[in-house]
This record gives C-alpha cells, sequence and structure tokens, in this order.
C-alpha cells in the first residue's frame, strides 16, 4: 500500500485548482502520458526549469537594448486605439519614465479591458521584451502589467518550462505553483554521512527550490537541489533493479545441458565462420546457463555484427537439453524477419520454428498456441504476444528479448509472473556505454561482438547541404536505372505548419515524379498490414526506392539496398543516424550514406555529422553522442524501463550512479526486505518514482 502521506501528490493531476480536462490533457502530453488519468500531480514537480527569465534588469525606457527583458515602471499617458473597421492594426498604449517613451503594443486585443488594466495618469510596472524601430522603443503584449501598487504581484526571476502546444507557460507555471503547496515533509532516505559529504538540502527543500530558483546557479546541473534529486532518482532506479535482480536470482534457473549436435548442424550449414567475437559471446552463454543460477546477459552488437546467430546458438543449445525458446522482437516486420533468418538455418538441423504476433488470430492462432503447449513449437518468434496469459509454454528455458530499449524491466518481470523462471539474452543494437547498462539494467553480464562479419564493406559517408538536393535526386534516378536499391529516411509523416522539415508523404510524392512509380513510402501511421506489404516490395524489387521515416531504423534486412540518403540529417541523433547507416552495406556491394542538412548547423550538429562520416565503429559513436546529447534520446525512447530520467542527465550527474548502485546493494544487504526505518523512508523514495513494481516483489518475496 502507498503511504498515506503520498495521497495528496498521487491525486489526478485534474484534482489541481484551476486544471479542467482540456489542460489536463495538454498536461499530459507535455508529460508524455497517454492519458490525463495516468497523470499525478506528483509528474509536474518533476519537470524542470530548463532556464530562467530575470526580470529584474530595470535600465530605465531610453536605456533598454534591443531584445532584452526589461521591467519599467512608467505612468500611462494615452491610449490610441486602431481607426474603425481596421482591427488589423495594433492597439497602442502609451507610458514614459523620466528616460523616455514607450510604445506597449496589442494586436486584437479588447479596448475595454486596456483602459482597466492601464488606467490613464496610472504608474504601472510592465515587463516584456523591448524592440527599436526608427530610434523608438515597443514592447508587444508585455508579459505582465501591474500596478505600481500591486508591484509584489510581480515575479522577478521566473523559471521557464518546455512546453507543449497550447499550453501557455502562465497556466503551467501556476498549476506547478499548486503542485508544490502539497509537498510533505519526508523523512530522510540518503544515508547521513552522504548528505553531509554531498551538502544534499532535504528532499522537500530540494522539490521545493527546484521551481524557485534565485538566479542562473540555481538552474545549473551542480546545483546542490539538482544533484540531491538527481541522486534520488539514481537510488530509485538502482534500489528497483537491485530488488528485481534479488527477486530473479531466488528462482533458480534450470540448468542447460547442451550437447552440441544441432549447433553442430548449424554451422555445417553456413556460408560463412562465426567471428572471435561470436564464438566468444556463444561461450559465456552457455557457460552461465549450465550453472542452476539464472542467466541474465546483456549481448552488445553493433549494427550487422553477427547477433542473430549468436541468439540462434543458444536457443540450439537449449533444444539439445529438452528445452524450448522464445526471441522476442519489438514489432512485427522484424519477428517475421527474424523468422525468415531463423527458419532457414533451423532448418539444418530440423529444428520447428514458430512466429506468433499480435496479427495472428482464429484458428491459426490456437494451432500454434497448442504446438507450444506440447512443446512441439521449438523456437517461437513474436512480439508480447508470446507472454499474454493465454499462451503456456511445455518447457521454456530461454528467453532472448530483441532491441532491449523498447522493452522495460517491467516486461521482463512479467516472464516470472508466469512462474516461468527463464535464462535471459538481452539483445540491443544501440551500443550502450558503461554507464548507461548501469543505469538501464544495473550490472548485468554484458558480451559485445565487435567485429563485422566477413565480407562486409565499409559503406562510404558523405554530408551534403540541402540545397544540393536536386544533385542526388538525379544520382539516384540514375542509381535505381542501373537496378541499384536506396532508401530515403524523413523524419516527419506529413506536412505540419509547425516546421519546414520535407514529410515523408510530400517526399515521396515529389520522388515519384522525378523517378516514377518504382519509389514505396513506408511510416509509422500505417498499419501492420500496409507496412510488411511496403517493405515485401521493396525486399521483392517491385519497388526500388523506399520513402520511410525512422521505421526502419531497427533491423530491416534487404541485403541488396546500397544507397542510404537521411533527410535534415542534423536532426537525428548519432546513434540513430549509426543505426539508419546500418540498413545499407549489408551484402557484397560497396554502399553509400548520403547526410543531408539545412544549414547553418550548429556547432553540436557539425561535430555529430563530422563524427559519423569518420568512422563506422557503433562503440566509439555511442560514447561521443552520449558526451554530445544525454542519454534520454541515445536509448531511442523516453519510457518505462529506459533511464528516461526527468531530473538525473548521466553526464551532469554520472558521479552520483555509482554511489547510488553501491548504497542500494548494501541497504539490501542489510535490510533485504525494507524493514528498518531508513528501508521503509526507502519504500517512499521508490513510490514517489513510481518504481511500485519493485515493492510488489518485497511483498511477494
Amino acid at each position: 500500500m502507498r503511504p498515506t502521506l503520498l495521497d495528496p501528490l498521487f491525486s489526478p493531476i485534474a484534482s489541481l485548482s484551476g486544471v479542467g480536462p482540456k489542460l489536463a490533457q495538454l498536461l499530459a502530453s507535455l508529460l508524455g502520458r497517454e492519458d490525463a488519468e495516468d497523470c499525478r500531480v506528483i509528474d509536474l514537480l518533476f519537470v524542470a526549469p530548463h532556464r530562467l527569465i530575470d526580470r529584474r534588469n530595470q535600465p530605465g525606457i531610453a536605456l533598454a537594448q534591443q531584445g532584452a527583458i526589461v521591467t519599467v515602471t512608467g505612468r500611462v499617458d494615452r491610449h490610441q486605439p486602431p481607426p474603425r473597421g481596421k482591427s488589423n492594426l495594433p492597439y497602442r498604449v502609451f507610458l514614459h519614465d523620466e528616460t523616455g517613451e514607450l510604445a506597449l503594443t496589442f494586436f486584437r486585443a479588447k479596448a475595454n479591458w486596456l483602459e482597466n488594466a492601464l488606467p490613464i495618469d496610472e504608474t504601472v510596472m510592465v515587463s516584456g521584451k523591448v524592440d527599436w524601430f526608427n530610434g523608438r522603443p515597443s514592447m508587444v503584449h508585455p508579459d505582465y502589467m501591474v500596478k505600481a501598487s500591486e508591484a509584489g504581484n510581480l515575479p522577478m526571476v521566473e523559471p521557464v518550462y518546455p512546453l507543449t502546444a497550447g499550453l501557455s507557460p502562465k497556466v503551467l507555471r501556476k498549476a506547478i505553483e499548486h503542485a508544490v503547496e502539497r509537498v510533505p515533509e519526508f523523512a530522510e532516505w540518503i544515508d547521513g554521512p552522504l548528505v553531509e559529504r554531498q551538502g544534499f538540502p532535504s528532499a522537500r527543500d530540494s522539490l521545493i527550490g527546484l521551481h524557485h530558483p534565485r538566479d542562473e546557479m540555481d538552474i545549473d546541473p551542480q546545483a546542490p537541489v539538482r544533484r540531491r534529486l538527481a541522486y534520488d532518482e539514481f537510488l530509485a532506479g538502482q534500489l528497483s533493479l537491485a530488488l528485481v535482480r534479488q527477486k530473479l536470482r531466488k528462482v533458480a534457473g534450470t540448468p542447460v545441458r547442451a550437447t552440441g549436435t544441432l549447433s553442430a548442424q548449424i554451422l555445417a550449414a553456413l556460408p560463412f565462420s562465426p567471428t572471435a567475437s561470436q564464438a566468444a559471446a556463444v561461450a559465456d552463454i552457455l557457460k552461465d546457463m549450465a550453472s542452476d543460477q539464472r542467466m541474465l546477459r546483456l549481448l552488445q552488437g553493433d549494427v550487422g555484427a553477427g547477433k542473430t546467430l549468436v541468439a540462434l546458438l543458444a536457443m540450439a543449445a537449449v533444444i539439445e537439453s529438452g528445452g524450448q525458446a522464445v526471441l522476442m522482437a519489438p514489432t512485427e516486420i522484424l519477428a517475421r524477419q527474424h523468422h525468415a533468418t531463423i527458419s532457414t538455418y533451423a532448418a539444418a538441423a530440423g529444428i520447428t520454428v514458430e512466429v506468433l504476433t499480435g496479427r495472428t488470430k482464429g484458428r491459426e492462432r490456437e494451432a500454434i498456441t497448442e504446438r507450444i503447449a506440447s512443446g512441439q513449437a521449438q523456437i517461437v518468434i513474436g512480439t508480447h504476444a508470446l507472454f499474454q496469459d493465454s499462451v503456456t509454454y511445455h518447457n521454456l528455458m530461454l528467453a532472448v528479448v530483441d532491441e532491449q530499449h523498447r522493452f522495460g524491466v517491467h516486461q521482463r518481470l512479467r516472464l516470472t509472473a508466469k512462474g516461468i523462471s527463464p535464462h535471459m539474452l538481452v539483445m540491443t543494437a544501440t551500443p550502450i556505454p558503461r554507464t548507461l547498462v548501469l543505469a538501464a539494467f544495473g550490472d548485468m553480464d554484458v558480451s559485445k561482438l565487435t567485429e563485422k562479419p566477413a565480407g562486409r564493406k565499409p559503406i562510404q559517408t558523405v554530408t551534403v547541404p540541402s540545397e544540393r538536393t536536386g544533385e542526388i535526386v538525379e544520382r539516384l534516378r540514375a542509381a535505381v536505372a542501373d537496378g541499384k536499391k536506396a532508401y530515403w529516411i524523413c523524419p516527419l509523416v506529413e506536412e505540419s505548419d509547425v516546421s519546414d522539415l520535407m514529410s515523408a508523404e510530400e517526399r515521396h510524392a515529389v520522388l515519384t515524379q522525378a523517378i516514377g512509380p518504382s519509389v514505396g513510402l513506408v511510416h509509422g501511421r500505417m498499419s501492420g498490414p500496409e507496412k510488411d506489404a511496403a517493405m515485401m516490395a521493396f525486399k521483392t524489387g517491385e519497388t526500388r526506392l523506399l520513402v520511410a521515416t525512422t521505421v526502419v531504423e531497427v533491423g530491416v534486412d534487404v541485403p541488396d539496398a546500397t544507397i542510404m540518403v537521411i533527410e535534415h540529417a542534423e536532426r537525428f541523433g548519432l546513434a540513430q543516424l549509426h543505426q539508419l547507416r546500418g540498413r545499407v552495406g549489408r551484402g557484397a556491394d560497396a554502399s553509400t550514406c548520403i547526410l543531408l542538412y539545412k544549414g547553418p548547423l550548429s556547432e553540436t550538429g557539425r561535430a555529430r555529422l563530422s563524427i559519423l562520416r569518420d568512422s563506422e565503429d557503433g562503440f566509439l559513436i555511442a560514447e561521443e553522442d552520449l558526451k554530445l546529447r544525454g542519454e534520454g534520446e541515445l536509448l531511442g525512447t523516453r519510457q518505462s524501463g529506459t533511464p528516461g530520467f526527468r531530473i538525473a542527465s548521466l553526464e551532469a550527474h554520472g558521479d552520483l550512479l555509482e554511489i547510488a548502485r553501491k548504497d542500494a546493494a548494501y541497504l539490501l544487504e542489510r535490510d533485504p526486505d525494507l524493514m528498518s526505518e531508513r528501508g521503509q523512508a526507502m519504500r517512499v523514495l521508490l513510490y514517489l518514482h513510481r518504481r511500485d513494481e519493485a515493492i510488489r516483489f518485497l511483498r511477494a518475496g
């Protein structure tokens, strides 16, 4: 049960004064929640301001600098409404101080409202951005206007928060203020000496201080308030990972006794021999699975490093031992692709492979689930449909999870909840730096695949400014006529007013006109069958140029595609660009990746593109990306189970992560059920960071 102390913070966001259904929905989209129901008051408290507006700058009208935010105290002289019938002209109000005159400019404003707010001869304080035209200063739509007698209502230092379309800064600020009023006093969950050593304020003071910065120093990631909240976030994360680990370790695994007969048949049928790092990874996995402790291993391999073969050999070992294996992929396209690759190799050893996704329905589904339950299906490949309640396994000994960052810790636990305790192998093509592995997975064992399979040629990468798009289209036309295949990646699905980015649909129309009917389109808003059909047409060569959004990022395999064009490359993260580039260069032909960018590039943008141009080493790229951008983006998506930290950041607070990991381990060693005084306080911390799943394990024992 959640402690009653936290009830005010876990009330729905709509319980805050002034928050109706429409505003609740806007706040939910700002907070990345599906619907307003799931949005709690606590979520608002973790929205950190990212800069400050300082209204203490009061230079006097004549000395106000162009574009600066200033506060002016002056006397209202006259109102100048627009002429009748000319409502498109602005309404102006003139005021002066001892240095000069300022025009306040309003578009589509109500005259009577302005007459009340700014009465003639009244002394007022206004604050906003000053613009100079023809030697005269003006302030368009001031942020604040108060009578001098009410100057206390003007916030002199104001935090600026991230916003979402339709949400005004004032409304958000007000909602956050109401949320801050609900913060209770907490019992301290951090070890006393550490609090002193780090100079941490209390949790309550930190949450309040986060939203009341006094100057730029308070916005800095190294400010005591932010370091304290970052530590709390790391500690909650590490403690829940440690509890999960403790729980997973309690359930003994079944030792796998591999005979090597099936693996030998698979290897004999391969047209190439495994790389040294593939062989080493398989050896690590077999060693882990041979013990009665459950394996929990992370297999990191760069794009095209051959993770699928390692997974297949691990699955073959389990089948030799009389068990079943599943491979879980994040999308339908990927699951079917894995099925195609794996069944080819598995056939050589007579292994039966089934595929089960959300789209498998009716009789077909019944037949497959029966074969899974009887043990006739030895390898089952699919999406999360594999772990629905209707699916029972005969003897599941190994679960392989592909593209880990799409699956949270919680999905890993759903398996355990089914009373099954298979060995776990997690595969990711996003090379993750060590600190990030810690943050996302705790102390998982890691195997790395560092070489590319034999025969893969390097991919030539070039950067081209968007002004030369026409030339690229011409080159593509020639290439397609020559029988080559190419991808064209766009960042958006459809054109929107907000952005000048070329949308996938529009680009598709332009390229079809230039190149003809052999241009396909695939994007995230299409239905599953539509996506599959578009991918299939590209694979079979019916279409030769595929315009796509980043849905092709993960694992789509078309070996004869040799050209990759990425439009607005400056908008993508390094790891994502590297993933996309890895869609080409999979066959024997030389491949090219063209990064189209719109100038002028920022420093970071330039650095990012040049790292990519100079290196194909995913691990190096990932380390650089972490330095340039931060971890939430690096893992692709900020969702549950990824370290989508709200305050903490690995670049700024990396030193605290290791402390939090050791602290969590130390605490659980002393107090595995969190029953001590500090243990009880830690339970509050876990609830505060919505890590309730971990608390259920405590009770489940």
